[in-house]
């Protein structure tokens, strides 16, 4: 699978081998700011051009710089997702200016579900969403491949039960 995050394999059998997610998420992203920010020029340009004169209409500039700088930061934040099966515990890491790294234990899950929106759906993208007893450490990976969302859902849930009745 093609993601923004090369796979990492350490030398001792304790360093996770991180996923990235998939590019999907990523044109999703940016065909939603694309529509927003032209959506946004056009009323910021029309209005002023119309009620004060043509050259207000160059207020429009200023949510299409909007718009590029948007873009350019969504592919960074895309790029700092990642998740990583351990064999006690999930990780997940996101994040570009503040890294926040969760760990949520299997035998702390509660309910693994998968879901999918009007929009995700168009695109081919399902979230994977844990919730776990402790709200704090509830997470969520977005962007999935609807199969691997399933098979993760899947492995979660059967790694969840398996700890769970070890307690």
């Amino acid at each position: 699978m093609e993601t923004g995050i090369p796979e990492q394999t350490g030398v001792s059998g304790e360093e996770p081998v991180w996923r990235g997610l998939p590019p999907g998420l990523l044109r999703m992203r940016r065909l939603l700011l694309a529509v927003w920010t032209g959506v946004l020029a056009l009323v910021a340009g029309l209005l002023p051009g119309l009620l004060a004169g043509w050259t207000w209409a160059a207020l429009a500039l200023l949510p299409l710089a909007l718009g590029a700088w948007g873009w350019l930061l969504l592919g960074r934040n895309w790029r700092s997702w990642r998740y990583a099966e351990r064999a006690d515990d999930l990780l997940i890491s996101r994040g570009v200016l503040w890294r926040e790294e969760t760990v949520v234990p299997y035998g702390r899950m509660q309910l693994v579900e998968v879901t999918s929106g009007p929009v995700e759906r168009s695109f081919g993208l399902a979230s994977v969403q844990l919730h776990t007893a402790a709200a704090a450490t509830d997470a969520t990976i977005p962007g999935l491949d609807p199969a691997e969302a399933e098979r993760l859902r899947d492995r979660l849930t059967e790694l969840g039960e398996a700890r769970s009745a070890g307690l």
